[in-house]
Parts: structure tokens; C-alpha cells; sequence
């Protein structure tokens, strides 16, 4: 390939780099166009002001001001007045009220985008504590797009709020409830409104129940038996079901809502693919998942501040509090102390194989003198997960619940040892080492027999 023609050449990366410098100088100059609008329209918005100053109906003379400050502008800005008057009431807003995002947006550290994010979060910031706000949301803003930082910003803003995010959505919380809006050709909407992690988890099964109904249709449709039901039941019509998913064309949508309507009225899926012939079929057996970022503070009860629901809005301490004490299996991270960063993630349950080693290494309970099998005991992690000790075979042990209970409500002690040894410390300072115990049935070379026995006198080896 020649390097001055031709795709990937010389010319092409130059026309490129030029194209990126114009780029830069056009982000550059709408960059100054916006910001020069914002602080025209403040400006708008303050002469408003002055122009009711000391009338006797303040509130009336101000409104009446601003409406024909922007019915005069919205000539200019080719819109209705009424979206003038917002615009100008968000103007206002912005340069008094956030003149470090204002800095940071003129420097080009952040864009227009990140300016709205920023507006948006901090509306429920005390004033006191905005500046505190302002500075912690620029900086996360910064090398990262608007919608990546928004839900960062909203913790950020509720961290700072006077009334903490459990008490209102307490509060809020006592509004729930479900309405019907009619709406056009026999249709209607129903609303549901409910916290937001039991509304996400609602979509989420219904979409999983919609995909698994969905996801048969290629059997159903390759299936012989499907297609010869489906032959009887157009001559007769007195057992439709007999090809019910059959061609089967409902989009994802349409699924989620006929299931909706099903569950709501019958408790079930009216129609089931899945289903064997016993009648029990997988889509009742689908549970919803949502995923939930919360502290190890806010787990024991040491801190109220919301967790995130990934991708949606904050929850109150005490949801998430009852969604980890509900689930069996769930994930640790570890966080850089100042940036947040994830460092490593541990899952707090050992997994199957993990489970599988452990049996085999410990084979009953590891105190000292127990001897109960491992079947029946319990797996601990020696050095605390609470504490930060990983959930990996180097950190694990059988323990009895007897023991177990001694282990972490009495002043016994122990820490563990590379190959599975555990070493004991009694409250009197007695040490014990626990080792982990070999295999009673080892596999050896036929030249080194058991000791004490010679080679081939026929006697068993145990």
C-alpha cells in the first residue's frame, strides 16, 4: 500500500488530524455561544428583578416582568415565551447559584452536558453546602461523559442533603399506589407507583419471563407434533391451544404485558411453553434480579446513606439492608480509599468448587479435638470477611456450629497457615495447631511400602 494514497495512508491520517483540529475549534465557539446565552438570559432574568423592585405585589410584578422580558427574547430565540421563561429561570439559577460550574464550563473542563447533570443533582443541595457539592461533581465529571456521572452526582447531592434519603423516602414511600389513565381505541394505562427497587425488579421478571416464552418459538415452530396440532386445530376449533406458540409473533413488549395482566389476574401464566406435561412449567419458577451497590457502614448500621441501584437511582439504607440479608450469594469490593476505584471483588459465598476442595481437605470440623464431618458443619472464613478477609480456600474452614460459635463470642483466636494448618489460641494463651488431615487412602510407590510392613505379606493396608 502506498503511503501517501490509498485507505490508512499518510494523506488519510493528516486529513484526519485536521479534521480533529476543526472539530476542537468548533466545539471551541459553540462552547462560547452557550455560555454567552446563559449569562444573557441571567442577565434577562435579573432585570425582571430590578424591574419589580419595590412594587407593592412583588411576586405578581415579577411574574408579569419576566413574561414580557420573554415573549420580547423569544422573538430572537425563534420559541413560545413560556419556554423563554423557564429558560431564563434556569439561566439565572446556574450563574448565581453554581458560578464554580460556570468557571469550570468557561475553562473548557467540562461541557454542557455535565452543566445540566450537575444543575439537575444539586436542586436538592442546601445552599450551604453547594460549593462542597460543586467541587466534588466537577471533578468527577471531568474525562467522563454526562450520563456516566449522573448517578455518581445524585449520591454525591444526597450525601449532602439536610434530611437523610431514608427518612424521605419514608415519607414518600406512604404515597404508593396504582391508578388507571384511559386513554384512546379501548386502551388504557396503568400506573403503579412503588419504590424503585420493586418496580425494577416487576420489569425485570417480566422480561425474563418474555424472553423464555419468546425463546421457544423455534421449537415450537420445528417441533412435528407442534405443527400437526396445529393442522387439527385450524379444522378444529374447538382446542385452540393446541398451537398457541405456534407462529407466535408478539414482540417483547407485547409479552411483558399480557403476562403482566395474567399474574395481576391469575396468578399465573395463562399460557405456558415451557410447561411439561404434569402442567408445571420454568416461567413461574423465574425470579427477578436488580443489582445493588451498598457500603459495609451502611450494612451494619453505622451509616443511613442511600445505595445505588445500578443504572437507576439511589435506595434507602434500609431496602438494601433487607435485599443482602435476603440473598444467599453476593459480591465484595474493594475500593480505592479516595477515588473509589474498584480494586478487587471477593463473592462472600465460596463457590461449588471451593465448597468441593474444602471437603476434601478438612473432612470434619478443624477446633481442636472435633470431630464432627464436614457435611454437617459450617464453612468461616478465619480472618472475619466483615474485616476484609477473602472469601479464597486460604481463608476457609470447616467449623461445627458449636464451634463456630466459640470462635467468634468467646476470646478464642485463630489464624491460618499456608496447606490449610490453623493455629489456635485459647483465652489462657494455650496454642494449638490444627493441621489439615492427610488422607486416610494415599496412593504410594510399590518400593516404598507401608512402614512397619514388608512388601507383599498379604496383610491389608489399614
Amino acid at each position: 500500500m502506498s503511503s501517501s494514497a490509498g485507505f490508512g495512508s499518510d494523506a488519510d491520517a493528516a486529513a484526519l488530524a485536521a479534521l480533529v483540529t476543526d472539530a476542537e475549534g468548533a466545539v471551541d465557539v459553540v462552547r462560547a455561544g452557550q455560555i454567552r446565552e446563559v449569562r444573557v438570559l441571567a442577565a434577562a432574568g435579573r432585570l425582571a428583578q430590578q424591574q419589580a423592585a419595590g412594587a407593592s405585589e412583588r411576586v405578581k410584578s415579577h411574574e408579569m416582568a419576566l413574561r414580557g422580558i420573554a415573549a420580547e427574547l423569544a422573538g430572537v430565540f425563534a420559541a413560545t415565551d413560556r419556554t423563554l421563561q423557564r429558560r431564563i429561570d434556569e439561566a439565572l439559577d446556574l450563574v448565581e447559584n453554581y458560578p464554580a460550574t460556570m468557571d469550570a464550563w468557561e475553562a473548557g473542563r467540562i461541557s454542557r452536558g455535565h452543566v445540566r447533570v450537575i444543575q439537575d443533582a444539586g436542586c436538592v443541595v442546601p445552599a450551604e453546602a453547594r460549593g462542597q457539592f460543586e467541587r466534588a461533581a466537577i471533578e468527577r465529571c471531568e474525562g467522563e461523559t454526562p450520563n456516566r456521572v449522573r448517578d455518581a452526582l445524585v449520591h454525591i447531592a444526597e450525601r449532602l442533603h439536610p434530611r437523610s434519603f431514608s427518612e424521605r423516602h419514608e415519607q414518600t414511600a406512604a404515597g404508593r399506589c396504582v391508578r388507571v389513565h384511559p386513554g384512546p381505541d379501548g386502551m388504557s394505562d396503568l400506573i403503579a407507583t412503588l419504590p424503585t427497587v420493586i418496580a425494577e425488579g416487576v420489569v425485570d421478571r417480566l422480561t425474563r419471563q418474555a424472553r423464555e416464552i419468546i425463546n421457544t418459538r423455534p421449537q415450537a415452530d420445528a417441533d412435528p407434533a407442534v405443527e400437526a396440532e396445529s393442522e387439527s386445530a385450524a379444522v378444529d376449533a374447538a382446542e385452540p391451544e393446541s398451537s398457541s406458540f405456534a407462529g407466535d409473533t408478539r414482540t417483547v413488549d407485547q409479552v411483558r404485558a399480557d403476562v403482566f395482566a395474567d399474574l395481576l389476574l391469575a396468578g399465573a401464566p395463562s399460557l405456558d411453553p415451557t410447561a411439561d406435561d404434569d402442567g408445571n412449567g420454568a416461567l413461574g419458577a423465574i425470579r427477578a434480579k436488580v443489582q445493588v451497590v451498598v457500603s459495609a457502614l451502611t450494612l451494619t448500621g453505622e451509616d443511613d446513606g442511600p445505595a445505588d441501584l445500578v443504572g437507576r437511582s439511589p435506595i434507602d439504607a434500609a431496602t438494601a439492608r433487607e435485599l443482602a440479608g435476603d440473598n444467599t450469594a453476593w459480591d465484595r469490593l474493594l475500593t480505592h480509599p479516595v477515588t473509589g476505584t474498584v480494586l478487587e471483588c471477593d463473592a462472600y459465598q465460596p463457590t461449588a468448587a471451593m465448597r468441593r476442595l474444602l471437603r476434601a481437605r478438612d473432612r470434619h470440623c478443624r477446633f481442636p479435638g472435633c470431630r464432627q464431618p464436614a457435611v454437617r458443619c459450617e464453612i468461616d472464613h478465619t480472618h472475619a470477611a466483615s474485616d476484609g478477609g477473602a472469601t479464597h480456600v486460604g481463608n476457609l474452614a470447616h467449623l461445627c456450629k458449636r464451634h463456630h460459635d466459640v470462635k467468634h463470642h468467646t476470646r478464642w483466636r485463630v489464624k491460618q497457615l499456608p496447606g490449610g494448618r490453623l493455629v489456635w489460641t485459647s483465652p489462657t494463651r494455650r496454642v494449638y495447631r490444627e493441621d489439615a488431615p492427610p488422607p486416610l487412602v494415599a496412593f504410594a510407590p510399590a518400593s516404598d511400602p507401608p512402614m512397619g510392613r514388608p512388601p507383599g505379606d498379604g496383610s491389608p493396608p489399614f
